[in-house]
C-alpha cells in the first residue's frame, strides 16, 4: 500500500472504532474521545520511522506512561488527539509522496521552508502539525516550498 488513510494507520482488525457519524471530521473527534489502543500507537511510531520513545517526546505523555499500558488500553483523550493529528500528517505524506519510505525520509530532512528542521520536530504542537500538513498541501500543489 502506497497511500494511507487515518484509519488504515489507528484502526486494528477487530477494534471497533465505529463512528456514528458519517463525516470524516466527526470520526476523528469520536476516536479522539474514545481514545486510540497503545497498539495504534505504536503502528503511527512505526509508520513515522520513530522509536516509540522519541514519539512520547511530541506527545502529552512520557515514556514510561506509556509503557505501562497493554497493547490494546485507550489512551486518553489529549494524547489520542495528539496521535490522531500525526496520523492525519502520515496519511497526507503518504499521498503526496506516494509511498511510505519517501515520506520518511522527508519527514526528517531539514528544510529551509522550516528553518532547517526537520517536520518530524514540529508534530509536538497540533500547530506544528497544521505547519507540516500546510507545507504537504503546497508540495502537493507544485508551489515552491
Amino acid at each position: 500500500m502506497s497511500e494511507y488513510t487515518i484509519k488504515d494507520i489507528v484502526e486494528e482488525p477487530g477494534v471497533a472504532y465505529a463512528a456514528s457519524s458519517s463525516t470524516p471530521e466527526m470520526q476523528l473527534v469520536e476516536m479522539a474521545r474514545n481514545g486510540i489502543s497503545k497498539k495504534a500507537l505504536l503502528r503511527i511510531a512505526e509508520m513515522s520511522n520513530l522509536s516509540v520513545s522519541e514519539l512520547t517526546k511530541l506527545l502529552p505523555v512520557s515514556l514510561r506512561t506509556i509503557q505501562r499500558y497493554s497493547d490494546d488500553d485507550l489512551l486518553d483523550r489529549a494524547v489520542s488527539e495528539h496521535a490522531l493529528n500525526i496520523a492525519e500528517v502520515i496519511s497526507h505524506g503518504t499521498r503526496v509522496f506516494g509511498d511510505l519510505e519517501s515520506f520518511q525520509r522527508w519527514l526528517h530532512s531539514p528544510l529551509p521552508a522550516l528553518g532547517h528542521q526537520t517536520p518530524v520536530s514540529f508534530l509536538d504542537t497540533g500547530f506544528g502539525a497544521r505547519m507540516v500538513s500546510n507545507l504537504l498541501g503546497r508540495i502537493e500543489y507544485g508551489v515552491y516550498s
